[in-house]
């Protein structure tokens, strides 16, 4: 249990935040957690900033050289294991897509609760940190429509390859294992995301919005205040 503490708090978090008072602030919480914390002030330098020891990156989107959501196509181009979590003052919901299109795993809307902040550091870290775990399910799923390799993290829908974010596949994948059923919003958050998950689940709807949308054969359907279900 000691060795996966240390893995987790061995990769390192580079804060990407032009607002001295903002970056200072989550310096010094990130820091007192035990964590190993770069900051930068601009996106150029949090290009050639997040290394290989790199397992989280906290972006800003309102940078004063390159739009965070540039910096996080970058990022994401580069380093496809990266852990990438916006935080950003912009609210509405085009801006958070366009940060999940980019790459994003996650985002958070400034002001948040470092509660809920650290809840999310932890998570992410967890999914760096932790080896795939071995499966004796086959490699290829066919559901819905969709073929799914797991191994290489590939999915063809009509003939073509999707272009999915991490946790899109994540989150496909877990709707596809239970293709036809309904899956709890609360498995959901726990299987994609981390059981210590706190706050809203608006991230999982902003998901499953961008999924349904790159989707053609097969349909994630909504029941109102229980989940979602896989279906041709």
């Amino acid at each position: 249990m000691a060795r996966y503490g240390q893995l987790v708090t061995a990769a390192g978090i580079l804060v990407v935040e032009d607002d001295d008072a903002i970056a200072q602030g989550l310096v010094r919480v990130l820091d007192a957690q035990g964590y190993r914390v770069t900051r930068v002030a601009a996106g150029r330098p949090a290009l050639s900033a997040a290394s290989d020891g790199t397992g989280l990156v906290l972006l800003d989107l309102g940078l004063p050289d390159i739009d965070g959501v540039d910096v996080c196509r970058r990022l994401r181009a580069a380093r496809p294991d990266l852990a990438i979590l916006i935080l950003t003052a912009r609210d509405q919901e085009l801006d958070v897509v366009a940060g999940l299109d980019a790459g994003a795993d996650d985002y958070l809307v400034k002001p948040f609760k470092l509660s809920e902040l650290l809840a999310r550091v932890r998570a992410h870290l967890r999914r760096v940190a932790t080896a795939p775990e071995e499966s004796d399910r086959p490699p290829l799923l066919h559901a819905a429509g969709v073929q799914i390799d797991r191994d290489a993290r590939r999915v063809r829908d009509g003939g073509h390859d999707l272009a999915l974010r991490p946790k899109e596949f994540d989150l496909l994948l877990l709707l596809a294992d239970h293709a036809g059923r309904v899956v709890t919003r609360e498995t959901i958050m726990r299987e994609v995301w981390d059981t210590e998950w706190m706050g809203s689940t608006k991230t999982l709807d902003n998901h499953i919005l961008t999924l349904r949308g790159k989707l053609t054969n097969a349909t994630v359907t909504t029941l109102r205040g229980i989940g979602y279900r896989l279906e041709a």
